[in-house]
């Protein structure tokens, strides 16, 4: 951390990738010439100055100082290969469009399947955590039509949402005081029957939470549901050293799910959008089978447009996520993998930092690399009120967080005095996912504290 200096953004990696366009351009050197480049560079220049000032008009998610969503920078080797193959701009959809960054998508994909733990899979890469889960509900409809699907209560809101697309019904569980899906709560649903897909969370978006997997595998073993794994958010962590107990339970056990979605676009350190959908079981590959008079002629092999919903998809991603998985592998006690630990460490550091402040009051220690916490207050409306005060205070000095609101049976135990009058607690949140925020918790805390210190107690 220097902060002797002003902040640039890293701009020598750009001598590197004009060399590699330079020698991308050599592989092509036999083809005919057509021209110079076919554009006015002094427009170009012009327009980019504009783009430049519109987008000043963002939070600095780049910099350690913004902990608020979940948004983090590419890794360089991500961000200069998918530039370097935008020079091609391949379509993943068929071997026609995209023949080596296809081949590229599936070692990429095959490592993220060994990292689950399974050698034999079908999966692809996609738009991101959405479509992924798309397509893993939608193999369970054609599994279980009609069934109902179950997520926890703090599951991501797009389950509902997309059972509705698929005509499935949809109903929520449940979760325990740490955001976990309630295990009893899904027992007892499980006995009235009719249930096609359960799906566990392995990182909730608003706490990182992570369901218990092995209980609810055990029930799988009773009920015979299909398990559909959302680790949209936490897939990577199975990697990390330093998970406690439950979730490494859990994360030990995520070989035994039916389906499993991570977002490379998250931990994985790649730029938006890509997100990842695997099947265990091939086989049901069989459910994607569709003729394409045009498209699948070039080869024998399997075009990725056979597994997957989506058509057109850029294979620059794919060479971006191959590229990421080259220099950093998906191996435990490796560099990936400590940058993981030290998300985990700052976000336990952070924690420790609030839970010991009598000014603020947080439900639980963190599973993942997310904290959340409350201002104390005689009442969960007035919390409320100065969470978002705090929120703003920490902003104008340039501390970036986010809110969210929490059932209020969450703080239950754990806020002596306060009355809870509404449902919800309006909380600070802190996504603390580049490995770098293990350098700058004690600068973002000295910012809380004086954002907190702002801000009156009623």
């Amino acid at each position: 951390m220097d902060e002797g200096k002003g902040f640039r953004l890293e701009t020598e990696s750009l001598r590197i990738l004009g060399d590699a366009v330079e020698r991308l351009g050599a592989g092509f050197a036999s083809l005919p010439p057509i021209g110079g480049p076919g554009a006015d560079l002094d427009a170009i220049g012009r327009v980019l100055d504009e783009v430049c000032v519109r987008l000043h008009d963002n939070y600095p998610y780049f910099h350690p100082l913004y902990a608020g969503q979940m948004l983090a920078p590419p890794h360089p080797v991500a961000r200069l290969a998918y530039a370097l193959a935008m020079w091609i701009n391949p379509n993943n959809h068929a071997l026609d469009g995209g023949r080596a960054s296809s081949r590229m998508e599936k070692e990429a994909v095959a490592e993220i399947a060994r990292m689950v733990g399974w050698d034999a899979h079908l999966g692809h890469l996609c738009g991101g955590g959405t479509m992924a889960n798309l397509e893993a509900l939608w193999v369970g409809k054609c599994l279980r039509p009609g069934a109902t699907v179950l997520a926890s209560s703090q599951a991501h809101y797009t389950h509902s949402r997309i059972s509705a697309v698929l005509g499935l019904p949809f109903e929520a569980i449940p979760c325990d005081r740490r955001g976990r899906m309630d295990v009893p709560a899904l027992e007892a649903r499980l006995r009235t029957g009719d249930v096609g897909m359960v799906v566990a969370t392995m990182g909730t978006t608003a706490v990182g939470a992570v369901d218990p997997l092995p209980q609810i595998l055990a029930l799988r073993d009773r009920h015979g549901f299909r398990l559909h794994a959302d680790a949209a958010y936490g897939g990577y962590f199975g990697l990390a050293s330093g998970l406690d107990d439950d979730a490494r339970a859990a994360y030990d056990r995520l070989a035994d799910a039916d389906s499993v979605v991570i977002d490379p676009h998250k931990h994985g350190l790649q730029p938006y959008g890509c997100g990842c959908v695997l099947f265990k079981d091939p086989s049901v590959g069989r459910l994607y089978r569709h003729d394409s008079p045009y498209t699948y002629f070039s080869s024998a092999e399997l075009h990725l447009g056979e597994i997957s919903l989506e058509c057109s998809r850029p294979g620059a991603a794919a060479v971006a996520l191959w590229a990421t998985q080259r220099l950093l592998p998906l191996v435990r006690c490796g560099e990936f993998a400590a940058g993981l630990d030290r998300s985990l460490a700052a976000a336990r550091q952070l924690w420790a930092t609030v839970a010991a402040d009598p000014r603020y009051v947080t439900p639980f220690a963190p599973e993942l690399d997310i904290v959340v916490f409350a201002p104390r207050a005689a009442t969960a409306t007035q919390a409320s009120a100065r969470a978002r005060r705090i929120f703003d205070a920490a902003a104008r000095r340039g501390l970036h967080l986010a809110l969210a609101d929490l059932p209020v049976a969450f703080f239950e135990g754990v806020a002596p005095g306060m009355a809870f009058d509404r449902d919800t607690i309006t909380c600070l949140r802190s996504v603390l996912m580049k490995a770098e925020h293990a350098d700058w918790v004690a600068r973002i805390a000295a910012v809380l504290d004086e954002a907190t210190g702002e801000v009156p107690d009623a």
